[in-house]
């Protein structure tokens, strides 16, 4: 049984430079996941100088009272465990600074519906519209109806609103 290794054959540089050369160009290809995207009806904070939020973040007035029940909007909620909140040059700071000052921010809810991000606004990004939080959580049929979609029992069939595909 022969235990030591076999001198290098020539075409194994070839067959390494051969593959080298076909794996290139996806290797080199850009991420698509990094190229931003706008959502459609919500204006970005960048254009005002900002950075990119999320499409589903929305504004609000933040006030910590004793974390992680925070006042948004006037209202008591709370943060989620391991909430994020990033000032206004993009920090992560924890919820005891910024405790008792009233603050303009965008957020994000998680699945619960707890406060999962914040990002606090410079007064560039503060200028920029973005929805605010009046529509309710749950935006969808069981929960919430378009205007003018009522049905009193009386309503045809042919006259109740359809779905479209």
């Amino acid at each position: 049984m022969n235990r030591c290794p076999s001198p290098p054959s020539p075409l194994r540089g070839v067959a390494v430079l051969a593959t080298a050369l076909l794996a290139t160009p996806f290797v080199a290809s850009p991420a698509r996941a990094q190229t931003p995207v706008e959502a459609p009806g919500i204006s970005s904070e960048a254009a005002f100088g900002g950075r990119n939020f999320p499409a589903d973040a929305l504004r609000g007035r933040l006030r910590v009272v004793d974390p992680p029940v925070i006042r948004l909007d006037g209202r008591e909620d709370r943060f989620s465990p391991g909430v994020r909140i990033r000032d206004a040059r993009n920090l992560l700071v924890v919820s005891s600074t910024v405790t008792g000052q009233d603050l303009l921010v965008n957020y994000t809810r998680d699945a619960a519906g707890l406060v999962r991000e914040v990002w606090v606004l410079s007064t560039d990004e503060a200028r920029a519209p973005r929805d605010a939080a009046t529509r309710p959580l749950l935006d969808f049929w069981p929960f919430a109806s378009p205007p003018g979609a009522r049905d009193d029992g009386r309503t045809p069939f042919a006259d109740l609103p359809g779905y479209t595909q």
